[in-house]
């Protein structure tokens, strides 16, 4: 009996074989669905969400199965795919295992930038793209460990308003914060504390970071206005939420943008 393409177990410990490399893959997460654009994928992915907004176009050309946490199970069997990316976080537990009926779901679990690197190679292995994976997982590491040690800037980042909500120390933006070198007063907690405007007030911090997404602190001044009010003098700054939360190629640049935040912080 000849050997799998891939004999990988995902982040539920499940096990995924794969006889031959995917031709028709579905993403549920759009950090995956722009990781497979980068491995330069196009045509093998035939569905993806509709939060999948990278790489330009692709919500148009590709089949759109629901939303991350409502996917649409009869289209996805529709598409008749042979592999399924998912994420532990983004999904949830009942899409993946009726999903499971129809192909192989490779569930992925990241909270740190070296995570996000090994995620990236395993997936590379799955569909066919190891070189492509490799190097830009390499790329990634090297770039993130050239960033400089810097002085630390206890920050707020902010993802949610009304309530507003931030980050604890078991999730994947507050590892990037940490080579930033931002410091999160709510490190203890899990997840996506909710906090008051007081309890921002009394934290003592340099900095508030308002992330263009899940919330959309970008659009309108009045989202930030209340901050401004109840920490006159905390700066307040708009944040670029993929580059801090997408664990895919955006990766490449997030070191970058870090290097120009700290500089733009430095220079208020």
């Amino acid at each position: 009996m000849p050997a799998p393409f891939v004999d990988i177990t995902d982040a539920l410990g499940r096990r995924i074989v794969l006889s031959e490399p995917p031709t028709r893959i579905i993403s549920l997460v759009p950090s995956l669905t722009d990781l497979l654009h980068g491995l330069g994928l196009d045509d093998e992915v035939v569905g993806l969400t509709r939060f999948c907004e990278r790489p330009d176009g692709w919500r148009e050309a590709k089949t759109i199965v629901g939303g991350t946490k409502q996917v649409d199970t009869e289209c996805v069997a529709d598409l008749q795919p042979d592999l399924i990316l998912a994420n532990q976080e983004e999904n949830t537990r009942a899409d993946v295992q009726a999903l499971s009926d129809h192909a192989p779901v490779y569930v992925t679990d990241v909270s740190t930038v070296d995570e996000a690197t090994a995620m990236i190679r395993r997936v590379g292995q799955l569909v066919d793209r190891d070189k492509e994976a490799r190097q830009m997982a390499t790329t990634i590491a090297e770039r993130f460990a050239a960033l400089p040690a810097w002085s630390s800037l206890r920050a707020a980042y902010l993802i949610w308003r009304d309530p507003h909500m931030t980050v604890g120390g078991d999730t994947f933006i507050h590892d990037v914060m940490r080579y930033g070198g931002f410091t999160a007063p709510w490190a203890d907690a899990t997840r996506y504390p909710e906090i008051t405007l007081d309890d921002l007030a009394a934290a003592n911090l340099d900095v508030i970071l308002c992330s263009t997404e899940p919330f959309p602190f970008h659009q309108k001044d009045a989202f930030t206005e209340d901050l401004r009010t109840a920490c006159p003098d905390t700066p307040v700054h708009v944040v670029d939420g993929q580059l801090f939360s997408w664990y895919g190629p955006r990766l490449l640049d997030t070191p970058a943008y870090l290097r120009k935040l700290r500089a733009t912080l430095e220079a208020d």
